[in-house]
């Protein structure tokens, strides 16, 4: 667990730094709208994001499936056992547990 805290805190300073290296103001314009002063790091980052967040849903839809059809399967696993077991049961005739050997008295 602390090796993932480090990983996010190095992650954290190396977008700190990045963020105040490239300070520079720039505009953007996607189709009607129009942002003027914006600096590079917030246009990068937020780029970046979305980026993450586009290529993220297909992804987490596809295990969600995934995690669905498993569930499902263990259940029919499930049910097929139970299945199996009652058949078993069923078919099979219980057996007595052999019978211990009759005691002899003990010879003098």
């Amino acid at each position: 667990m602390a090796l993932g805290y480090l990983m996010v805190a190095l992650i954290a300073a190396a977008v700190a730094v990045f963020a105040l290296q490239n300070s520079a103001q720039t505009s953007v314009r996607f189709l009607m709208w129009s942002f003027d002063g914006l600096p590079i790091a917030a246009v990068a980052l937020v780029s970046l994001g979305i980026g993450l967040v586009v290529a993220g849903v297909p992804l987490w839809i596809r295990s969600w499936r995934w995690r669905s059809r498993a569930r499902s399967v263990e259940a029919r696993a499930a049910m097929l056992e139970r299945t199996l077991a009652e058949r078993k049961e069923t078919l099979l005739p219980r057996q007595q547990p052999p019978e211990p050997p009759a005691s002899r008295p003990p010879s003098s």
